[in-house]
């Protein structure tokens, strides 16, 4: 027979126990002697009367219980804080697995072994708001977790998760004990959503799924806050996109308050009818009980599903990421992913400036404006000569944290700069960039960034950058990414749909002859690893093409240019979104000044080069073929104010714009007429 947790899951649903607080609560227990004077701390029992703890857990085995929890939900920072204890974190959890090891061991047989679950409360700090630090959080949660291991625990189960980033804190500080401990210990993750339909700080089920899954837990689900009944479309969700097994213990359903405190009413059969269900229609594979259920109801649940199996689930996954709100997919049904661009103090001078004043409040409101005009993402960008990056970074990404509702990107190449910002943020999180301009070795910037990105389960972006420097041709671009993304996948575990590719774009508004084919080498890039590597997605930043150009032949240039990446495979970009327009309304006909495309009546008007009212260099629109793509002419003559004549020949395919660019053409900046190279 199976004897571990997982190989046991495997094989039957396993229950769990009920309540502890509530069997604790009727013991009759004295405040000085039993609770050393820490009225309410249960967590002391583990030591001054492990008698009564372990009458607790056996009289869950008794009543049918395959595993139960720890007497350690209080044993954390925030909890041992407040009684001035937090130095017995380590002894109490160890104190308490250990009266529960005991406990299963006496009920174990070699037909039907019974675990330990080490239980993980979220205690009374959100550090998303502030409340306490993420490393002091994070480092208390490894001494809790490693009391548990070292206790004997089969299982940790991180439950009552009400803010993401505690949670976050709660499932690397338990990672970090079981690596210390040399050990691969089953990490279950519970959060609660309350009546409200999210958790305490607004979270939809969505996004905490996204946030935790990448964390790499075990099981994930529900407990606490409400009964079955509630938790029913939430936990529908989890059955129809999680990954991982299910696990769900609700209370004995919703708090009824009595002259004798507060009663909670579901009957025993109720719960396990409740429970039933969720085995049977959502694929649950460990069920049991939280506040009010009792060893009655453990006793009813085990008759009617002991040695059941879970439905068999069909999970239809959706890489993305999250804000501690929502999920946002990788794939858009109506667009790219739209990445906003005007967070960076290096490409938004508005930004910039914000923040070297300190005005954060106009920060925020910066990226709320990106929100409303399209983006998807956030791309947050606190470099700057002379400045203390992770200081930066903290103050901003954890003000975003909550005044947006949008997901971040954050965007250094400093390892320290991008840990400051996953620190602070309790969604999930791409992290951008990350590359071999230096090598792979131990040494690298890449060796010290991906243990950072793996702990907190962020997506990359994958620079096409070597030790050679910035790939320019498509093959060079190919041979990059397929290193990045082999070895991403390979060595660290990454799923092909959290790597972005960035294939990388120059300015092809220089005239200098080696730019002249970047905006080619690029599509054909995006192409080609498109077909390489199914599922994995791209980035891209889109106004690097069109840098030096004015306003109105930028917002021309980025929209054809966008439309054509993604035509190849382009999955999404950085980009201002409300600065793209649509192909539609791009005139099927245009021309361009000699620096600025002057224009008549606007972007939409006829536009002509300056030098010459009767020139009018531009790439002719044309409807889509039967393949879906748009069909460009092959060759065409122009002549500029210069009297000259040429022609520039292109693929079907290509836009002219790019084909002039390849071809020798250009537009002179210092001049007063086209002219041709």
């Amino acid at each position: 027979m199976p004897n571990s947790l997982l190989d046991a899951l495997a094989d039957r649903i396993l229950i769990a126990d009920g309540a502890m607080g509530t069997m604790l609560q009727a013991a009759d227990l004295d405040v000085d002697d039993d609770f050393q004077g820490l009225e309410g701390c249960n967590e002391v029992l583990n030591v001054t009367r492990p008698d009564v703890v372990r009458g607790v857990h056996e009289a869950y085995f008794a009543a049918g219980s395959d595993c139960v929890e720890t007497n350690t939900f209080g044993a954390n920072l925030a909890a041992l804080g407040e009684y001035d204890i937090p130095h017995r974190i380590f002894e109490l959890s160890e104190a308490g697995a250990r009266i529960a090891r005991e406990a299963a061991d006496r009920f174990a047989t070699p037909q039907r072994p019974r675990f330990v679950l080490g239980s993980i409360g979220p205690g009374t700090k959100l550090p998303t708001l502030g409340h306490a630090p993420y490393p002091a959080l994070r480092d208390a949660y490894q001494q809790n977790a490693a009391g548990l291991i070292a206790g004997g625990a089969d299982a940790v189960i991180v439950e009552t998760c009400q803010d993401l980033l505690q949670t976050k804190a709660a499932v690397v500080g338990v990672r970090r004990a079981a690596a210390e401990a040399g050990r691969q210990v089953p990490l279950i993750c519970h959060v609660t959503v309350e009546t409200t339909g999210t958790m305490l700080l607004g979270s939809e089920i969505g996004a905490a799924l996204t946030a935790l899954e990448p964390l790499g837990v075990d099981l994930v689900g529900l407990n606490c806050a409400t009964g079955p009944a509630e938790m029913t479309e939430h936990l529908r969700y989890l059955s129809q996109h999680a990954r991982v097994p299910l696990s769900v213990m609700p209370n004995a359903g919703l708090p009824e308050l009595t002259a004798d405190g507060a009663h909670y009413p579901l009957t025993p059969d109720e719960l396990a009818e409740a429970l039933d269900r969720f085995v049977n229609e959502y694929g649950v594979s460990l069920i049991g009980g939280c506040c009010g259920t009792t060893p009655e109801h453990v006793r009813a649940v085990s008759r009617r599903l002991a040695g059941s199996q879970a439905a068999p689930r069909r999970p239809a996954t959706e890489a993305g990421v999250s804000s501690i709100y929502h999920h946002v997919p990788f794939a858009q049904d109506a667009s790219v992913l739209m990445v906003g661009e005007r967070t960076n103090a290096n490409g938004s001078k508005a930004f910039r400036d914000a923040m070297l004043a300190g005005d954060y409040q106009s920060c925020v409101e910066i990226a709320r404006g990106q929100a409303r005009d399209g983006s998807h993402l956030l791309d947050l960008c606190v470099d700057y000569v002379g400045r203390d990056g992770a200081q930066d970074m903290r103050e901003l990404a954890g003000r975003f944290a909550t005044a947006s509702t949008l997901p971040i990107m954050l965007d250094s190449t400093e390892p320290a700069v991008v840990e400051a910002g996953l620190e602070m943020l309790g969604g999930r999180c791409v992290v951008n960039s990350v590359n071999f301009e230096d090598g792979d070795g131990p040494g690298s910037r890449y060796a010290r960034m991906m243990p950072i990105v793996q702990e907190h389960g962020a997506g990359v972006v994958a620079l096409c950058i070597d030790e050679e420097g910035q790939a320019r041709t498509a093959e060079w671009k190919v041979r990059v990414a397929s290193r990045l993304i082999d070895d991403l996948t390979g060595r660290w575990g990454l799923p092909v749909s959290d790597i972005l590719v960035d294939c990388l774009t120059f300015p092809i508004s220089t005239g200098q002859e080696e730019t002249r084919r970047d905006g080619i080498e690029t599509i054909e890039a995006i192409r080609r690893i498109a077909a390489l590597y199914p599922g994995v997605n791209f980035t891209l930043g889109i106004s690097n093409v069109s840098f030096g150009l004015n306003a109105a032949a930028r917002q021309v240039l980025n929209s054809v240019f966008l439309n054509e990446c993604v035509e190849a495979g382009l999955t999404s970009a950085i980009v201002h979104a409300s600065k793209i327009l649509p192909m539609s309304k791009i005139p099927r006909s245009s021309g361009r000044s000699r620096s600025t495309w002057s224009t008549t009546g606007g972007v939409r008007g006829t536009t002509r080069c300056s030098g010459s009212s009767s020139c009018s260099r531009a790439s002719t629109w044309r409807p889509r073929g039967p393949t879906g793509r748009r069909s460009w002419p092959r060759s065409r003559s122009t002549s500029g104010s210069s009297g000259g004549s040429s022609t520039a020949s292109a693929t079907a395919w290509r836009p002219t714009w790019i084909s002039r660019w390849a071809s020798g053409r250009r537009w002179r900046s210092s001049t007063t007429s086209c002219s041709t190279a």
